[in-house]
């Protein structure tokens, strides 16, 4: 269970979801919605990045609410994969509402996210990511992926990026989105580009 402050003394928050990820009426670039599991419970997660030109010579990399020795790892892989060029950058990432991710079905959506912010160019609302990145570029599909897939579509996201075999596992309660199967990264670009109504350059 979640709960939060308030005046009244702890109050237990329903939707947890809620406090996870930003509401916002057009996207922008740099962040992408993920599902993480706590416990038995699929939440939704939103990663945000940052990619900016720096001068000093050792650029930065802040992290905030993920392992940064993964993210590091992470930046690595969306940097060759996507051609971006980060060696002269500072890169941040971190998580809404101070929640930790350690699950590794949060790596799709973190390069997504630092693709997103290298690039400049957003990710649609409706998309979600899950997978776990490995250092080939693969996706890797994780466990309890209906109930993922389940929580996302429920709150309203109707396209997933999801690892290669995922429909196969997935029974009734996942039904109502266009799950969107990826073998590896440079495929999951290319999708994210394809859904991009803004600018065709991801």
């Amino acid at each position: 269970a979640c709960f939060e402050q308030t005046d009244k003394g702890m109050a237990e928050v329903v939707d947890p979801s809620m406090l996870f990820r930003e509401e916002r009426q057009a996207p922008v670039p740099g962040t992408c919605v993920t599902v993480t599991i706590e416990g038995r419970r699929a939440m939704l997660a939103e990663v945000q990045a940052l990619v900016a030109p720096t001068t000093n010579p050792n650029p930065r990399r802040g992290v905030s609410g993920l392992d940064s020795s993964r993210v590091a790892m992470l930046v690595a892989i969306t940097e060759r994969v996507a051609g971006l060029k980060l060696a002269d950058k500072d890169v941040f990432v971190a998580t809404v509402g101070g929640i930790k991710l350690s699950d590794p079905s949060t790596d799709l959506a973190t390069c997504l996210a630092i693709g997103s912010a290298g690039k400049d160019t957003p990710i649609p609302l409706d998309v979600a990511a899950i997978g776990e990145v490995t250092l080939s570029g693969d996706v890797r599909r994780v466990p309890m992926i209906t109930q993922r897939i389940a929580e996302a579509t429920r709150l309203g996201y109707t396209r997933i990026l999801a690892p290669t075999g995922t429909k196969g596992s997935l029974d009734k309660r996942a039904a109502g989105a266009e799950i969107i199967e990826v073998a590896n990264l440079a495929e999951a670009l290319r999708e994210i580009r394809g859904t991009s109504s803004t600018r065709p350059d991801f």
